[in-house]
């Protein structure tokens, strides 16, 4: 099958009922689906001998794995659902089958996890806590049983009822038939793999799945050297769990290093103390015991699967998450150069033409683009992590709750610019380069809160437009519909949410965190008449992945 026949077979999806009188449901769910533009996602196979060709094929199969294991998590009842669209065969069914892939359930991912199938309601915890338990509840449970904290608040386990009373249940052992299978490909493609670092990593991540301890092989992930093959497999990622933002969600980035681009790169790894110190925090609130070691890699992406896969496509990532590994070692910060190229061209201009003034919508470049995500990449690397509350130690994510994700994302944004200004101040950038970054992220701003504001992503972006808006640093023209940037201003007003971020971080102060939620966090009206405007876009890409056509 060639690409152009699958993407001819996707589109015709949404025109397969050109002929006769449509039903409301179908021109919904084609409405819907348009919201996702088909999209090849091409890697340069030759960079791979045949030994690492081999490998690529067994981590591919390991990571269809996670995709089953993710659609378990996000919902009790997924699997049952796609048995049953998978047996109809009508249009309807079928349109309600690729909506279904593309969300890893029956809930739009672009409206609010409202069900597009049948009336089902998604859980805030997903299907990491039983679909009745409150927060209230597991609060409690753990205030008279505080021996069990541990277990109930690692990423890595799952909570169920047994004999009425609530048990931590290991991935390890909930997942053991899906993760002892996919432990058995990774050790296949080990096998292939001649780089020493990659076979450690594959072996480490293998007996991770069996053992419930991810320590070890995240610490060889960090250690990867001189390798092709940039992979990484398992839970990570606690979006997905609303109720309180603790249990991981596993993802799978198959991805070969890009040796050009990478190398171009290696520079910014040199700064990340220097850019520890100059967060706009007091001195106490600076994390200097993170590793020093910030690894950045340009890959390109072959397949991907669970959580980064649902819905909106990840561009980049930065991991791992334990704080004890970033201590350690820091963290790697993975861009995906041939995802930025195609939203960059499908979504980000054409976006960019409609919201920013012409005066200014000649500064939005593929270069601000990119940058900025590898600016946001390092930003999660910095800044608090362990921190104290009330004499206790403590993580700013178990203090944070919820607002967690939020929080952090907007951090990352927001320091993604500030970081940027301090390359130009470094000569890192030309000068010319600061004009390109402000704009550029305006525009990139509805590219991400197009992705809904109740996510993390597009919450976080949606408190930095409201507050620079509210402060000055972004200006919209009630005739034209337009917006443009404040270049006097906005340095102040960028530098102050930043350090405002930084201390509900520092503090662990989550009543912060949530009244800052609910002032930004929210549809102004400028953004409103903005985002309809772009209503005839597609919000995202649907990744067609090149090693799922040849």
């Amino acid at each position: 099958m060639t690409k152009l026949t699958v993407i001819l077979l996707f589109a015709s999806l949404l025109v397969s009922c050109s002929t006769g009188e449509k039903s409301e449901e179908i021109k919904m769910l084609e409405k819907k689906m348009a919201q996702y533009v088909p999209t090849v996602i091409n890697y340069d196979e030759s960079l791979l001998d045949e030994n690492q060709k081999l490998a690529v094929k067994k981590l591919y199969e390991a990571s269809k794995i996670i995709d089953e294991i993710f659609l378990d998590q996000v919902y009790s009842r997924n699997y049952q659902i796609r048995d049953s669209l998978s047996i109809v065969d009508e249009e309807k069914s079928k349109l309600e089958m690729e909506f279904f892939k593309i969300n890893f359930g029956p809930f739009d991912r672009l409206n609010e996890d409202k069900a597009f199938i049948g009336n089902y309601v998604k859980p805030a915890g997903a299907n990491f806590y039983p679909e009745d338990l409150t927060k209230e509840e597991f609060e409690d449970f753990l205030e008279k049983n505080p021996d069990k904290e541990k277990e109930f608040t690692s990423e890595f386990t799952v909570i169920r009822r047994l004999n009425g009373n609530l048990t931590a249940i290991p991935y390890s052992e909930y997942y053991k038939d899906k993760l002892t299978e996919a432990a058995g490909l990774l050790r296949e493609a080990a096998a292939y793999a001649d780089n020493t670092s990659l076979k450690k990593y594959l072996k480490t991540r293998a007996a991770a799945f069996e053992t419930n301890d991810y320590f070890e092989s995240d610490l060889a992930w960090m250690d990867l050297k001189d390798h092709s093959i940039e992979f990484i497999i398992g839970p990570y990622e606690v979006y997905e769990d609303g109720l309180f933002n603790y249990k991981a969600s596993f993802e799978s980035f198959l991805t070969i290093v890009d040796p050009e681009s990478t190398e171009k790169l290696k520079i910014f790894a040199n700064y990340l103390t220097d850019l520890e110190n100059n967060l706009p925090i007091p001195d106490e609130h600076k994390n200097y015991q993170r590793g020093s070691e910030s690894p950045i890699i340009v890959v390109q992406e072959i397949f991907t699967a669970g959580d980064t896969k649902a819905g909106v496509q990840t561009l980049a990532f930065n991991l791992p998450n334990d704080e004890r590994v970033r201590e350690a070692k820091g963290s790697k910060k993975v861009m995906i150069k041939n995802m930025h190229e195609a939203k960059f061209e499908k979504l980000l201009k054409p976006i960019g033409n409609i919201v920013v003034d012409g005066s200014q919508s000649g500064y939005i470049t593929f270069d601000a683009f990119f940058n900025h995500t590898l600016m946001h990449e390092m930003s999660h690397g910095i800044g608090p992590g362990f921190i104290k509350v009330n004499g206790r130690d403590t993580e700013v994510k178990k203090e944070l709750k919820e607002t967690y994700s939020v929080i952090e994302e907007c951090k990352a944004d927001v320091l993604g610019m500030f970081n940027n200004l301090y390359m130009i101040d470094k000569g890192v950038y030309p000068l010319t380069f600061e004009n390109q970054m402000w704009v550029t992220f305006l525009a990139g701003v509805f590219r991400s809160i197009r992705f809904g504001i109740s996510g993390a992503h597009g919450a976080g972006n949606a408190i930095i437009y409201n507050y620079f808006l509210e402060n000055g640093a972004y200006e919209f023209n009630e005739d034209t519909h337009k917006l443009t940037v404040n270049f006097r201003s906005i340095y102040s007003v960028l530098k102050r949410l930043a350090s405002e971020l930084l201390i509900i971080q520092a503090k662990g102060d989550y009543e912060a965190a949530k009244r800052l939620m609910n002032n930004y966090a929210v549809e102004s009206s400028s953004m409103k008449i903005l985002t309809n405007k772009l209503s005839g876009l597609p919000i995202d890409i649907k990744p067609i992945f090149e090693i799922e056509i040849n």
